[in-house]
């Protein structure tokens, strides 16, 4: 049933609602309707009837369970596929200069490529194609079948009943010859001859019941360029059973090929192993004898690496008889160091009691001691020593590496060094470290109170010589403009050793502004865009 809202009831109420729906179950009482009229049925459970508190609906609605967050912008229209929009009769600035249209460029043009283009014969202008765009959905994006139009199955359908025509005129043809032929042989024996060709006429609905009984197979080519073993395989996949790709939707899970029918991972890989009954295709090959032969194959090529005369395809027996062999051989080689080991250490999981000298670390050992502590009677227990060199002091140093640690360093605790196998300064390394680490504190706080910036020093123009520029000097503009020109030209002359004439006139006076344009034009070696000059 349907609820809108959870209220209070008293227990005469629930229990009429309770045979109400039994009722309604059984068909005894009419179904309930929603807001729209339509019946409700009455075997939906209630978690999936009962809309949620925060809907505040009033009346009972199945409207939950549909989707009510619908995109307005959506649309299930598709591309117009061929249709044109607009026929020029004249080639246009910016189309296609193959065809002519102005929907796409050269480049991207799908007809044939003329021998001149439209753009210089203007003629056979194509008509523009229709361009069209829409906001599609995450599953629109991924819908194979987005856009299909299902009268074209027409097609198919016509293509198959065309050819099942012809197959049924050749077989019709077939039965024909047969009978020719043995109507020619016995002539004489007209009624034996009707009771053969009655024999040998072929039923046609029986020849369809012949393909419908093959339906589960799968024929394959034999001895041709397509492979193929012989004879046909059978689909051994029962009806009944639940289909590989439906036994989990999750698009993360396991890939399914449908063309070769596999899935080599576990679907269900959380399930118990002891209630499912498919388990991937990869099961099959780490399991069982092809475990076996993979393992068979992999010491075959191994053997044949080391130069034994071993081949799996030329000599299977003796492949198979050295890989037993070689696991005989294996097993005894580990017995043989697991009762070596035991046999030096011993074994613990035996029943065997331990010697109770090993129990707790008692022994009946007698020592005796003075009061001082010195042995007098006995001798000392000697302390395992581990395979690290222990209480070994280098460079006069009376403590070992890492016993002090300071500002995320390791150091040796005598000297306060975080340098390894440096000499041992002892307590005078240590205040020599502290002053040079006072004085360092103290440097650095007399730096951060100073706050002196550095005196700029303006920078000084150079005259044509060197010197200073008087602070009066004026260029004048026009003499520039001729300078820079001059020198635009010098430069010219320099890069063409042809256009040097023989007759070079010199000139030795230099004005500041030839000085100024020299100094515009020279190119300067540390200037990123030198590159990039005339």
């Amino acid at each position: 049933m349907a609820t809108a809202s959870v209220s209070f009831k008293s227990r005469e109420d629930h229990r009429k609602q309770l045979e109400l729906e039994e009722a309604r179950k059984a068909g005894l009482a009419p179904a309930e309707l929603d807001e729209d009229g339509k019946e409700i049925n009455p075997h939906i459970p209630q978690y999936m009837s009962s809309a949620p508190w925060y809907l505040n609906a009033q009346r009972p609605s199945l409207k939950h369970q549909r989707k009510w967050k619908s995109d307005p912008n959506y649309t299930k229209s598709w591309y117009d596929r061929g249709a044109k929009i607009y026929q020029a009769e004249k080639y246009r600035k910016g189309a296609c200069e193959n065809c002519g249209a102005m929907t796409h460029d050269k480049k991207s043009c799908m007809e044939r490529p003329r021998k001149t283009g439209a753009k210089f014969t203007n003629m056979h202008i194509a008509p523009d194609e229709k361009v069209e765009s829409f906001e599609l959905d995450y599953d629109g994006k991924r819908d194979r079948w987005n856009g299909y139009d299902p009268t074209t199955y027409s097609r198919v359908i016509e293509q198959y009943e065309a050819r099942e025509e012809a197959r049924r005129k050749y077989l019709k043809e077939q039965q024909l010859k047969k009978l020719e032929e043995k109507n020619g042989k016995n002539e004489e024996e007209e009624a034996s001859s009707e009771e053969e060709e009655d024999e040998d006429k072929v039923d046609e609905a029986k020849v369809d019941e012949s393909k419908q009984m093959d339906f589960a197979k799968v024929e394959k080519r034999v001895r041709t360029t397509g492979g193929g073993s012989t004879g046909t395989v059978r689909n051994l996949r029962i009806r009944e059973d639940t289909a590989k790709y439906l036994l989990n939707l999750d698009v993360n899970s396991a890939y399914y090929d449908p063309k070769t029918r596999s899935m080599r991972e576990d679907p269900l890989p959380d399930m118990d192993p002891n209630e499912k009954f498919y388990s991937g295709d990869n099961q099959n090959r780490l399991s069982g004898q092809a475990l076996e032969f993979k393992q068979l194959t992999v010491h075959s090529h191994e053997a044949f690496e080391k130069g034994q005369d071993i081949h799996m395809q030329a000599a299977p027996s003796q492949a198979e008889l050295l890989h037993r062999n070689y696991k005989i051989i294996k097993e005894k080689l580990k017995s043989q160091t697991k009762d070596t080991i035991v046999e030096k250490y011993g074994n613990a999981a035996s029943d065997e009691a331990l010697p109770r000298e090993l129990l707790l670390g008692q022994s009946e050992r007698e020592i005796e001691y003075d009061r001082t502590g010195r042995i007098i009677k006995g001798q000392d227990m000697s302390l395992p020593k581990s395979k690290y060199e222990e209480d070994i002091f280098i460079n006069n140093h009376t403590s070992v590496w890492g016993s002090w640690w300071k500002d995320h360093q390791w150091g040796y605790k005598c000297c306060h060094q975080t340098v390894r196998n440096s000499y041992c300064t002892g307590s005078a390394g240590i205040e020599a470290a502290e002053a040079v680490n006072d004085l360092m504190r103290a440097n650095i706080a007399r730096k951060e109170a100073s706050d002196e910036k550095p005196v700029q020093q303006e920078e000084k123009r150079l005259a044509t010589w060197g010197t200073e520029v008087p602070e009066d000097l004026v260029l004048d503009k026009k003499l520039l403009a001729d300078a820079l020109k001059k020198e635009d030209e010098r430069k010219k002359e320099e890069r063409d050793e042809r256009k040097r004439k023989y007759n070079v006139k010199w000139n030795d006076e230099v004005t500041a502004e030839d000085m100024e344009a020299y100094r515009m034009k020279k190119i300067h070696h540390d200037d990123p865009m030198k590159d990039f000059l005339n």
